[in-house]
């Protein structure tokens, strides 16, 4: 991997990790500062992608955008609790 893409996803990373912070404080909002992350979290594996792929780098993209998926998927439905609320309708 090439210096400056290496530097690049790390930059990447921590970049991910300050925004999700800011968001968090900003909107208080655990799914979505954490759609944040793991946007930013794709980002700097796409980026080691881009010098010398490999199936190791492709899985590990491909875990982290599977991760997100299901995560921002899972935490976007409500809690079934047994319980319904006066604003539930059903689809």
């Amino acid at each position: 991997m090439t210096p400056w893409l290496h530097t690049a996803a790390a930059l990447t990373t921590v970049l991910g990790l300050v925004s999700a912070c800011v968001v968090h404080v900003a909107v208080g909002r655990f799914r979505t500062s954490l759609g944040v992350l793991l946007d930013f979290l794709t980002a700097a594996g796409l980026i080691k992608l881009a010098d010398e792929p490999s199936w190791g780098r492709v899985a590990a993209a491909a875990g982290v955008i599977a991760v997100r998926k299901l995560i921002t998927t899972r935490l976007g439905r409500p809690l079934l609790d047994g319980t319904r609320r006066a604003d539930h309708r059903p689809i």
